[in-house]
């Protein structure tokens, strides 16, 4: 039977719980929902080719919420986490050289002693391995592509995407239609900037009342470096160069394992000058002469990169819809000053599996779960990130200088008082308004990369695995085709050209020794899924969509 569209009718599978991502949160809600009953049928659908191959984090990992889920991680002898933090640093970068920052002088929550160095890829992977032992489906490579509403306009499920659709729209020889997974509840566990969570948030309202959200772009490169520049457990953190005015972020340098060092640069997307390149920054940094001796002889293995959510307390929107929750990054739940999210994403996942479960042993489905909402600011959630809500405002509003001592003040005194001399200072713009026009700044100027340290997109794509089926539908999709070129060009020098870390925006000229007739092209192939684009175009003109199932970044322990 063929429906509206003409297109086969989809099959339809039905469940107590839909999760709509195999990350952290995603997994610990399905493990927590079986260890809870293990009659409820609960099933994982992910968008990358398998569980981890879309996951990137720097990663410094928090245990809290393994802990608490799987007491026993620690005696499993294929565990994922192995390399405990030895050694914490933290250094301000000035453009010749740095200083270290004493320990002492920090906030007791930023230490990382206790902590594990590792791949969240690794962990997620390892994760799936239980979830699947409990009797949790797991469907990779299917992209959740639509949200599925009932009589009353609630969410009874999500429908993933077709597959074998050739880009003029139309099936080709290989077409599958989609299937329908229903359930008495979904959880969007889709990290930062997700397509069905943000519909979800727009259709009911999830974000009125609350700040804007924030946002930044993580960059991360994993090195196998020279045995005389590894230092197991190290963990090093910075500030300061190479950003400028306008301009706020910082770097993690991670060793762990067999000579492997995690290396990242993380630029929030409040950045004013629209010439400002995250990429090309992260290249640049590793060149820092108290930096690039760690890289020098070493081999560069994998490239990715990913959008955060940096909002925390003042900016988490509702959780529960009906028919459904958000969690995890989907939720806004990463601690900034910490860089770290994945505990808060496990946290959230077992929270809301708790509640989910008590709704469904009442013989409750497709309300609002709304003891989720009511209960994650009193949660170990909510005190973590309540401790840290001041921070990235006042780094935003004030600046490096006076705004990382006045954070750090104000993590202080929340740690010894439970009060802050700020109260709860608001973000202000969202990060799409923050860009100030060409005509207003000085044009940043990016050496060239030397291929041996730094490095061009085109290369750094290829690390990252990324592949799509090239005919199918462009999943960057321009409300009004002719802005970037009418609008952004003019105005910003069309800054998706740059904020992009992946080289799928490109301003190409008829006539490029004159520089006219200008195209706007997007290499959507390119695209390693991190939703820059969705969160800084300035004309809001683009909306990340899922591509076919499977493709996207294939990262190894990233």
């Amino acid at each position: 039977m063929a429906g509206e569209d003409g297109l086969p009718a989809r099959e339809a599978m039905e469940f107590d719980v839909v999760v709509v991502g195999a990350g952290p949160a995603g997994l610990a809600a399905a493990i927590r929902l079986k260890e809870l009953d293990a009659g409820l049928s609960v099933v994982v659908v992910e968008k990358g080719s398998e569980v981890g191959a879309h996951i990137l984090s720097g990663m410094v990992f928090d245990p809290i919420g393994l802990d608490r889920m799987l007491p026993d991680w620690r005696d499993d002898p294929d565990r994922p986490l192995k390399t405990e933090v030895a050694v914490d640093r933290f250094l301000f970068l000035g453009p010749s050289g740095g200083v270290r920052l004493p320990n002492i002088m920090m906030p007791k929550l930023m230490g990382n002693h206790g902590k594990f160095i590792g791949s969240l890829g690794a962990v997620t992977r390892w994760m799936g391995g239980r979830a699947e032992a409990l009797g949790v489906e797991i469907y990779p490579g299917f992209a959740a592509a639509e949200l599925l509403y009932g009589a009353n306009g609630e969410v009874v499920g999500i429908a993933t995407g077709d597959m074998g659709i050739g880009r003029d729209g139309k099936p080709k020889s290989g077409f599958t239609r989609g299937m329908e997974l229903r359930g008495k509840y979904v959880l969007l566990a889709e990290g930062a900037r997700g397509s069905l969570s943000k519909q979800a948030i727009a259709r009911f309202k999830l974000a009125d009342g609350r700040e804007p959200q924030k946002y930044a772009i993580g960059l991360k490169e994993i090195w196998r470096v020279e045995p005389s520049q590894f230092q197991p457990g190290l963990v090093q953190h910075s500030l300061g160069w190479p950003l400028g005015r306008g301009a706020s972020g910082g770097s993690f340098e991670y060793h762990y394992g067999d000579g492997l060092v995690s290396v990242g640069f993380v630029v929030h997307l409040d950045y004013t000058n629209p010439t400002l390149s995250p990429f090309d920054e992260f290249q640049r940094f590793k060149t820092h002469p108290l930096i690039r001796p760690t890289f020098e002889g070493g081999k560069r293995l994998s490239y990715g990169a990913r959008a955060l959510t940096e909002g925390g307390w003042q900016s988490a929107p509702k959780l529960v819809f009906p028919g459904g929750a958000l969690i995890g990054c989907a939720a806004g739940f990463m601690n900034v000053p910490r860089i770290k999210g994945s505990h808060n994403a496990m946290l959230s996942g077992m929270l809301a599996a708790e509640k989910v479960h008590a709704a469904l042993a009442a013989g409750r489905g497709g309300d609002e779960v709304i003891e989720y909402e009511d209960s994650w600011r009193d949660s170990d959630i909510g005190r973590d990130l309540y401790r840290v809500r001041n921070v990235k405002p006042l780094w935003s509003k004030l600046g490096l200088a006076v705004g990382v001592p006045c954070g750090g003040l104000d993590m202080i005194a929340n740690e010894w008082f439970g009060w802050s001399p700020f109260g709860t200072v608001k973000h202000g713009k969202r990060d799409c308004d923050t860009l100030k026009p060409l005509a207003a700044v000085k044009p940043i100027v990016y050496p060239r990369p030397d291929g041996k340290i730094s490095f061009d997109k085109p290369s750094s794509v290829f690390l990252s695995n990324t592949n799509h089926e090239e005919d199918q539908p462009v999943h960057l999709r321009l409300r009004d085709p002719a802005v970037p070129i009418r609008d952004n060009l003019p105005r910003y020098g069309e800054p998706a050209r740059l904020y992009c870390p992946a080289g799928v925006y490109e301003v190409v000229y008829g006539d490029e020794a004159r520089r006219t007739d200008p195209r706007f092209v997007i290499n959507a192939q390119n695209c390693v899924h991190c939703k820059t684009c969705d969160i800084k175009d300035p004309a809001q003109n683009i909306d990340w969509t899922a591509p076919e199932g499977g493709g996207g970044p294939n990262y190894q322990d990233m």
